[in-house]
Parts: C-alpha cells; sequence; structure tokens
C-alpha cells in the first residue's frame, strides 16, 4: 500500500466531489421521522437519498460488479444497500459492513448570524450546516475508501454499505430492513460505522462503548381548561409542580444522578482506567468543548468522573416543553397541563426497552393529587460495548493512525447512541467493530452551529481505506 497515493486519492475526492455533494446534500432539510410526522409528504428524505444514489451509482463502474438498490419496505424510511464484490484476491465469503445514516436532527435555535441549518457554509477546514457531520459524510467516505484501494489494485473482501434514513429517530425501522437483507448481508467479520465522535482533531478515535436511549413525552395534566391563578393556586395544584415532584422520583437536582438502581449498571474496570487515560489526554478539553455561558462550571472538577458520566452512566434530559404559553403573552392563568420531552440516556449494558418500562412505571404510579400523568414512550435503544479488538485490527488501526495523523489510535466511550450497533452485536457476536466518527470539539452535532471538519473526513477515510485492505489479507 502506498499510503502517499491513498492520502492523495482520497484528499482530490474529497475536494473535487464530496465537499460539493455535501453542500447540496446539507440544502435539505431531511428531518428524521420523530420530527417530521409528514416526511413522505414533504419529499426532503426522497431528496436526499436521490442526491447520494445519483453520486454512489456514478461510482459503482469503478468498483466492479458492484450494485446498488434503494430499499423500500411499505410504510418505513428508505434504506440505501450498496453491495461491493470482492476485489484482488479478497474474498466474497467474508463481509465487511459499512454504516452510516442521512435522516437529520431539527433545526434549533441559536445559529450566529449568517449561519443555519440548511444554510451550507464552508469556512476553511469547515462545512457548517446540519447533517454534514452526522451522518452525511458516511456514504461519500465509505465508498470514497473503497474507491481508493480499486486506485491501487489493493486487496478487499466483500463490502456491504447501508445507509438508513431513520436513525435519529431510534432506528426503529432498522431491523426490520436487516432481517429483510440478512440473506444478502451474509455474516459480517468486520462492522464499520462512521458515525460517532472523536476527542480531538489530531489522531483517530475509536468508540469503545455507546450509551442507550429511552424517553419520551411526559403530560401531567390538572385541570380540563386553564383557570385564574388567583383564585386557583394553592387550591389546585400546578401541573409544573406536579412534574416538577415527578421528575425528582427519577433525578436528584442538585447532583444530577440518576435516583433508581434500575438505570445504573456497574463500570467495568477496563472502562474506569481507559477513562483515565482520556482524562490524561484531553484535559480541560473534556469540557472547553462545550460553550458555557459566562461562570459556568461542569458538574465536577474530576475528569475521568465527567468522562464515565457522559459514557456508562445514565443522566437526563428535558429536550421539549409543551403547554406554556411565550413569556410575552402568559397571563394569570393557572395552566390545565404541561408536558416535557424526555432523553434519558443509559447505560451501555443496560436493556433499553427495560429501561423504558421501569421509567415508565416510576412516573405514572401513584401520581401526586391524583393528576393526570402519562409517559408515551418513544424511543428505546439499548448500548454497546465493543467486544475486545483482535490482534490484526489492533495492529492495523494502530498503524493506520500513525500514517494519516501522525499520532498513536485513542480510545473513549461515546456518550450518544447508535442503536444499530447494539442490533449488530446480538445478531453477530463473532464480528469485530471499527466505531470512529469526525463529530469532536465545538462541531455540535444537533445543536445550533453544526460543523464537519474536512481534514478530519478526509483522514478517517483514509484510516477505513487501510482497514479495509488489511482486513482482506491473510492471517
Amino acid at each position: 500500500m502506498n499510503t502517499e497515493k491513498i492520502t492523495a486519492f482520497v484528499d482530490a475526492l474529497w475536494e473535487d466531489e464530496i465537499v460539493p455533494q455535501l453542500i447540496d446534500y446539507i440544502r435539505i432539510p431531511n428531518k428524521s421521522p420523530m420530527f417530521d410526522p409528514q416526511w413522505v409528504e414533504h419529499g426532503y428524505m426522497d431528496a436526499a437519498v436521490k442526491l447520494m444514489e445519483n453520486w454512489a451509482r456514478s461510482k459503482l463502474p469503478a468498483l466492479g460488479d458492484a450494485t446498488l438498490e434503494v430499499v423500500r419496505l411499505p410504510g418505513r424510511t428508505p434504506l440505501i444497500y450498496i453491495d461491493v464484490p470482492a476485489a484482488n484476491g479478497g474474498s466474497n465469503d467474508d463481509c465487511v459492513l459499512l454504516y452510516g445514516h442521512l435522516d437529520k436532527q431539527p433545526e434549533m435555535t441559536g445559529w450566529a448570524e449568517g449561519y443555519g441549518p440548511w444554510i451550507p457554509r464552508r469556512e476553511g477546514d469547515k462545512l457548517y450546516g446540519r447533517g454534514g457531520a452526522d451522518d452525511g459524510y458516511a456514504i461519500f467516505g465509505s465508498l470514497a475508501a473503497l474507491l481508493a484501494l480499486r486506485d491501487q489494485g489493493l486487496p478487499q473482501a466483500r463490502c456491504v454499505v447501508m445507509i438508513e434514513a431513520c436513525e435519529e429517530s431510534g432506528s426503529y425501522d432498522l431491523p426490520f430492513y436487516v432481517d429483510h437483507l440478512a440473506p444478502r448481508i451474509g455474516s459480517p467479520s468486520l462492522v464499520i460505522c462512521l458515525d460517532s465522535g472523536c476527542g480531538n482533531y489530531e489522531q483517530l478515535w475509536l468508540t469503545t462503548s455507546l450509551r442507550g436511549l429511552t424517553g419520551g413525552n411526559l403530560r401531567v395534566q390538572v385541570l380540563t381548561e386553564g383557570v385564574h391563578s388567583g383564585d386557583a393556586s394553592g387550591v389546585v395544584a400546578s401541573s409544573f409542580r406536579v412534574l416538577r415532584q415527578l421528575l425528582s422520583r427519577l433525578e436528584d437536582e442538585t447532583s444530577g444522578q440518576i435516583k433508581p438502581s434500575d438505570f445504573h449498571v456497574e463500570i467495568p474496570a477496563q472502562r474506569v482506567e481507559q477513562a483515565k487515560v482520556v482524562a490524561a489526554t484531553l484535559g480541560n478539553d473534556i469540557y472547553d468543548k462545550f460553550p458555557f455561558v459566562e461562570g459556568m462550571q461542569p458538574v465536577t472538577d474530576d475528569l475521568a468522573e465527567l468522562v464515565l458520566n457522559r459514557t456508562w452512566r445514565p443522566q437526563l434530559s428535558v429536550t421539549g416543553v409543551d403547554g406554556m404559553p411565550p413569556l410575552a403573552s402568559a397571563g394569570n392563568v393557572l395552566r390545565p397541563s404541561t408536558a416535557v420531552k424526555l432523553s434519558l440516556r443509559v447505560p451501555p449494558t443496560l436493556d433499553g426497552a427495560k429501561a423504558g418500562e421501569a421509567l415508565k412505571k416510576l412516573l405514572e404510579t401513584d401520581p401526586p393529587y391524583g393528576a393526570k400523568v402519562t409517559l408515551d414512550l418513544e424511543k428505546a435503544g439499548s448500548g454497546w460495548n465493543a467486544p475486545q479488538l483482535s490482534k490484526w485490527l489492533e495492529d492495523a488501526v494502530a498503524q493506520a493512525s500513525l500514517n494519516y495523523f501522525g499520532k498513536p489510535a485513542a480510545y473513549m466511550g461515546e456518550g450518544g447512541s447508535i442503536p444499530f450497533m447494539g442490533m449488530l452485536g446480538e445478531k453477530f457476536p463473532d464480528a469485530q467493530f471499527l466505531i470512529t466518527g469526525v463529530l469532536g470539539p465545538h462541531s455540535n452535532a444537533h445543536g445550533p452551529n453544526e460543523f464537519l471538519h474536512i481534514p478530519m473526513g478526509k483522514r478517517v477515510t483514509m484510516v477505513v481505506a487501510e482497514v479495509v485492505a488489511k482486513h482482506a489479507q491473510p492471517r
């Protein structure tokens, strides 16, 4: 393998084709179904699929007898399925599965002037806009890696690329596609996922674990209609106060710790030690990447504990509120109801479905004052804890990181969720996993001013190319 040629090939393809494609992709408001229930009628998802499909089809001739199909199961989001046959001595009996997604999070407020979720804007190494890094680049990076191998006549086992359109909604469509395509997928010995994060942009980061996720809409109703607050307060408990009481069953409002043991697991000793290494490597960068207001501090000054908090401990976020009027139109009314959207991250090894059931029971049972309380669960995905890397993959990753970053690879758990990983871990227990990504400091996935760090995308692509080539060699 000529790493200089890999670097030049990937760099040119990114600059000439991939970045322009991502610019067009960012313009499409293809929000995930949870945030756009009328996604079919709006047609944005189909537009994003078509953009990626057209580019990918233009590359198929360079990938031998590769095939592409947009698979559409009734009533479900589409999925792009690409099958690339083995080449240059690689095996068709083996399989590498490369995964990504194309659906996006909603707009979010707070974008800087001149920036926006659907306004692509390149500034030096950064491409701003929703979805470029999470996870629009995945299909382009995957195929670019395979094209780089063909360019040098390097070995490559059969590869399958799967790009789903429901990940940001919990990947609830994906199990149906995996079952539907199982005979065609086969049994992957290596799974590569390009939807994760990185601690910095200076080295390759491998994800060792992902948290699970459960949650939904918690609604508290105390009246059938709003009434004068001066007349009712002191007689009718406010829905907000009842809601606050219920959330205190789950979360300690002072420390943020999740109280019930149902949502905790014992953290493996290896992950505790890795958290200490990450803390020593990144230092204050662990929290400096977040846009704190002046005077705000992280929840503890113990850096290793911060790493464990965001990777192995359950944490609650309230991500939306309903039933509250804007301040400018808030009259003296005791409101009939309050609803919030709960996002509860759970440890990697905890069953997401059971966590959802436990959450629903905790919040709905014996409500204060007999209020009407409902928790409509929207998502329940289990997390994932990486298996031990085999010697060949550990060596390949180490060498690839040195070749394209000039630094050793680093290992870190992530606080986010990729339901597909837990699913694949169960279906393919003997597979090796390479989970990495470009979501680094200040990239702000899901928030305002989200950006893709272009050099990181290029280098991750180069690493994938080298690892796929090493995978195809005899061991």
